[in-house]
C-alpha cells in the first residue's frame, strides 16, 4: 500500500530514462487531470488523524486515510522518484520509487512542523535522529534496539504537532497552500509582522548583533594580519 521499488534491467544504466510502462501505482504526470485537486490534512502528535478532499468529503479512520490519500496522489502522477543511491555493502545503486499517498503525508507534516515545532528540537531532531533513524530503517535494522531508542525520539519530538494543512496536487507536483494550528503559541502574527509593531522591540537587537560580531571581528582581523605577512 505504502510503495513499490523498481530495479535492475534497463535501470541499471544509470543515463537511461524508465521507461513509460515502468511505473504502476501513479499515473504519468502529463497524463493526469488539468485541474488541481486540493485537500486538507489534519495531525495530532504528529499523526494525520483526518483527511478532508473533494470540497466536502472526509476520512478519519488510519487505513482509509492512508487509502484516499494514495488514490489522491495517484491519480496526479505525485510521488515518483529516481535516484542513485549508496547500498550497505559500499556498492551504488540505481532505483526508481513510487510513494503516493505517503508522499503527501509527509509533505504536509513536514510543513506544519515549521510552523508548531521549537527550531532547537526540530535541529536537534533532523541531525541526529532522522538521520540515523532513516539509515537504520534502510540497512534492515528494525528489530533493533537504537530502533526503538530513535522512534522514541521521534514519538517525544511531535507532541506539539498539532494542527492541519492545506494541500494541493497537480500533474507531479505537491503544493501547500496554507496551514494553521490551534494549539500552537510559536508563531505571532504580530511579532512577526513588518507591517506593524508588536511586542518585539527591534531596538533589542543591536546587542545581539555586537556580541555576535564578535568572534567574526576577530576572525577577519585575522585574516587581514595573515595576507599583510604575505
Amino acid at each position: 500500500m505504502a510503495h513499490c521499488s523498481y530495479e535492475a534491467g534497463i535501470l541499471e544504466d544509470p543515463s537511461q530514462t524508465p521507461p513509460i510502462d515502468l511505473w504502476k501505482l501513479t499515473i504519468d504526470p502529463q497524463k493526469a487531470p488539468e485541474t488541481p485537486e486540493e485537500c486538507t490534512i489534519h495531525f495530532e502528535k504528529g499523526l494525520p488523524v483526518k483527511l478532508e478532499f473533494d470540497t466536502d468529503k472526509s476520512v478519519t479512520d488510519p487505513l482509509d486515510l492512508f487509502l484516499t490519500a494514495n488514490a489522491i496522489a495517484r491519480r496526479h502522477g505525485v510521488g515518483r522518484i529516481d535516484i542513485v543511491e549508496n547500498r550497505f555493502i559500499g556498492l551504488k545503486s540505481r532505483g526508481c520509487y513510487e510513494t503516493p499517498g505517503l508522499t503527501i503525508l509527509r509533505s504536509a507534516h513536514i510543513d506544519l512542523e515549521g510552523l508548531v515545532l521549537d527550531r532547537e528540537i526540530r535541529a536537534l531532531r533532523d541531525q541526529f535522529v532522522t538521520f540515523n533513524y532513516s539509515k537504520v530503517l534502510y540497512n534492515g535494522l528494525y528489530f533493533s534496539p537504537e530502533r526503538e531508542y530513535l522512534e522514541e525520539s521521534i514519538v517525544s519530538s511531535q507532541k506539539t504537532v498539532n494542527g492541519k494543512v492545506r494541500c494541493s496536487v497537480y500533474k507531479g507536483s505537491f503544493t501547500i497552500l496554507g496551514r494553521s494550528s490551534d494549539t500552537s503559541k510559536l508563531y505571532d502574527m504580530s511579532e512577526s509582522s513588518m507591517d506593524e509593531i508588536g511586542t518585539f522591540e527591534p531596538c533589542d537587537t543591536s546587542g545581539f548583533i555586537s556580541v555576535m560580531a564578535i568572534r567574526i571581528k576577530k576572525y577577519g582581523l585575522q585574516k587581514k594580519e595573515a595576507g599583510e605577512a604575505l
